[in-house]
């Protein structure tokens, strides 16, 4: 498996989990494994927190998983607020953090540091926070990346519309550092 894809093949899967492939497409086509199939052909893609998801509850051991630092893009205009989380989550030693100030950067940061979060705050000027998360949901490649929305003091109405457009989850205040790395850990399934 390629170092840092979120998404695997069923043979991906079927080493780590010490199987056949054929047991992996039988877990992909009975729906206890989740994934898509490639448009136009029957090879499946499984990604990686869903296998992550699917180890736990079934009991099997995790120590295979390709788990390194969880990349995270921090999506804002502002440097300060940004740099204060950018640093938390480094100290913390398990993510790895880039930022990007505007849409543009978003996209190329996307494609070069392939995250496996981004955290978008909904407040940014020049910033399309619902544009990306629907380039993300639409990508092949960054399908699984989930997207975390930063708000202030979001009604329940807003969280409502945020998950229906496609948010994984959001933070309705993101100066609780805690609060922001407890949505990380919750939306990619870290294994302890």
């Amino acid at each position: 498996m390629a170092k840092g894809k979120n998404v695997l093949t069923t043979g991906d899967v079927a080493r780590i989990c010490n199987v056949a492939p054929r047991t992996v497409s039988k877990w992909f086509d009975s729906g206890q494994l989740k994934g898509y199939r490639i448009p136009g052909s029957k090879d499946r893609r499984i990604p990686l927190n869903e296998l992550a998801r699917f180890m736990k509850a079934n009991n099997m051991p995790t120590e295979a998983l390709p788990v390194g630092k969880i990349r995270v893009l921090i999506v804002d205009h502002e440097s300060n607020g940004t740099g204060a989380l950018a640093d938390c989550l480094v100290t913390r030693g398990t993510y790895e953090v880039q930022t990007a100030r505007s849409s543009f950067e978003t996209g190329a940061a996307v494609q070069r540091f392939s995250p496996h979060v981004v955290l978008i705050n909904l407040m940014a000027h020049g910033i399309d926070a619902h544009s990306i998360c629907q380039s993300l949901r639409t990508s092949e490649e960054h399908g699984a990346t989930k997207v975390i929305a930063l708000g202030n003091h979001l009604s329940p109405q807003e969280m409502t519309a945020l998950m229906q457009k496609g948010f994984d989850a959001y933070v309705s205040n993101p100066s609780d550092a805690n609060e922001v790395l407890r949505k990380i850990e919750e939306t990619t399934a870290i294994i302890y």
